[in-house]
C-alpha cells in the first residue's frame, strides 16, 4: 500500500484518527476535518510508533497500518482462539502473551499471534486452575487470569528458557542453519546513492555483502540460505521473509541493510533485535545483536549507534534469534567511502561470523570483542575435527 502522508484526506485518515483517538494519542478536537492527515495526526502517529517499536516516520505504511489496526482490540473484549488458516493477531493476543510469560508459562515470543504454541499455553493454564484445558481465552479464562498474579519471581523465565536452549546445542557451528536477508531487492533498490560515473544501491551493496558472508559462514560448516538473489524481479515482503527462514528450521536469522539520512553527517552502524517498550525482548536476538554490534565497531571503526529493540515484522515473526544490521550510511560521504570498499565488507563479514560464533560459546570460553579468528573456525572444517 501506498504510505498515507501528511496532507493527505479521506476515509482512511479518518479510521487512523479514529484508532489514535481510542488510544488516548488524539482527542476529537485536535486539529480540524476528522479526514484530514494535520500536523496533530502526524504527532499522534509518530508517538504511536515510538510505543510500539516501529521505525518513526510519521507516516501510515503497511507495517504501521497493521500495528494499528491490532491495537483495536482489548484483552477481555473477545474470545481468543487458535484459528486456521488465519491466526487471530492483535493487541489483546500480546497482552495476553506477555501475562502468561510473566506466570511461567512458554509461549515463545510475544508477537501478537495467536498460534499452536499459545494455545497450548493457554491449556496448560486452564488445566491447572481446573478449567476445561481447550486453550481458548474466554470469559471464565480471563476470570482466572485476572484472579492470579506473577507465578515466577526473580527472574525472566524466557530468558532461562532462549539461554539454556542455545547452551544444549553446543559450541559449534557445524550443521546450524542461518539465513542471511539482504534487504530490498527487486522494485524496491533501497538508498540510491551517485558517486561519480558509478550508483550505489543499497540493494546491491547488501546482497553483496550477504554472499561474503555466507561464504564464510559455509566454510565453517554452516548451511546457509539466502532470501533472495542478485536481481529478483520482486521485493519480498518483510512477513514472508520471516516465514521462509521459519519453514527452514533455521537457529539464526541476519538481516542486512544500509542507512540513510537527510543529514549527511548521520553516520555508523546500528543492530536491532525484537523487543517492546515494556521491556518483552528476544533474549538470544537481544544478545546476537550485541555481539554483532560490537564485533563491526571493533574490526570497522564505523561509529556506534548502539542496538535497539523494535517490533518490525521482521524480528517479530522469526522464531529464532534475528537481528538487522544498518551497516554505515550511504547518505554520508565518509561510510559509503568505506561501504564500497570489497575489503572493508569482507571484515564486516568476518565481524559477523565472529558474533555468530560468540553466540554459542558458553560464557566461560567467550572471547574478547575482535579477537576470534575466523579463519581459525574454517581450518577446524577443512581438518575435520570438531572441537567440544
Amino acid at each position: 500500500m501506498r504510505p498515507i502522508r501528511p496532507g493527505d484526506r479521506g476515509p482512511a485518515v479518518t479510521e487512523i484518527r479514529a484508532v489514535l483517538t481510542g488510544l488516548d494519542l488524539l482527542t476529537p478536537t485536535d486539529g480540524g476535518a476528522g479526514d484530514e492527515f494535520d500536523s496533530p495526526t502526524e504527532r499522534a502517529v509518530r508517538a504511536f510508533q515510538q510505543s510500539r517499536g516501529l521505525s518513526v516516520d510519521g507516516r501510515v505504511g503497511a507495517e504501521t497500518w497493521r500495528a494499528l489496526d491490532q491495537a483495536r482490540w482489548r484483552l477481555g473484549a473477545r474470545t481468543l482462539y487458535h484459528a486456521v488458516p488465519e491466526p487471530l493477531t492483535g493487541e489483546d493476543v500480546r497482552t495476553l502473551q506477555e501475562r502468561l510469560l510473566e506466570m511461567g508459562y512458554d509461549v515463545g515470543r510475544a508477537d501478537a499471534v495467536y498460534g499452536v504454541r499459545t494455545s497450548r499455553a493457554v491449556a496448560q493454564f486452564q488445566r491447572e486452575v481446573g478449567l476445561k484445558p481447550d486453550g481458548s481465552c474466554g470469559p471464565y479464562t480471563m476470570g482466572a487470569l485476572r484472579r492470579l498474579g506473577r507465578k515466577v519471581v526473580g527472574g525472566r523465565p524466557q530468558w532461562l528458557r532462549e539461554s539454556d536452549a542455545i547452551r544444549q546445542a553446543g559450541p559449534n557451528l557445524v550443521g546450524r542453519t542461518v539465513v542471511i536477508d539482504p534487504g530490498h531487492g527487486g522494485t524496491d533498490p533501497g538508498q540510491v546513492v551517485p558517486d561519480g560515473p558509478l550508483r550505489w544501491t543499497e540493494a546491491d551493496l547488501a546482497h553483496d555483502l550477504a554472499s561474503r558472508l555466507e561464504g564464510r559462514l559455509a566454510a565453517s560448516g554452516v548451511r546457509v540460505q539466502l532470501t533472495r538473489g542478485p536481481a529478483p524481479r520482486t521485493c519480498l515482503p518483510d512477513a514472508d521473509r520471516a516465514e521462509l527462514a521459519n519453514s527452514l528450521g533455521a537457529d539464526v536469522f541476519i538481516s542486512l541493510h544500509t542507512d540513510g539520512h537527510a543529514n549527511p553527517a548521520a553516520e555508523g552502524v546500528a543492530t536491532y533485535h525484537y523487543g517492546t517498550d515494556n521491556g518483552v525482548t528476544s533474549a538470544t536476538g537481544e544478545r546476537l545483536a550485541g555481539l554483532v554490534q560490537r564485533e563491526i565497531v571493533a574490526r570497522t571503526g564505523l561509529r556506534d549507534c548502539r542496538t535497539h529493540a523494535k517490533t518490525w515484522d521482521l524480528l517479530r515473526l522469526t522464531r529464532m534469534p534475528a537481528v538487522r544490521v544498518e551497516v554505515g550510511y550511504l547518505t554520508s560521504a565518509a561510510d559509503r567511502d568505506r561501504l564500497v570498499d570489497p575489503r572493508f565488507r569482507d571484515r564486516v563479514a568476518d565481524a559477523i561470523v565472529a558474533a555468530v560464533q560468540r553466540l554459542y560459546l558458553p560464557v566461560e570460553r567467550d572471547v574478547p570483542t575482535g579477537s576470534l579468528d575466523v579463519t581459525e573456525l574454517r581450518a577446524v572444517v577443512t581438518a575435520g575435527t570438531v572441537v567440544d
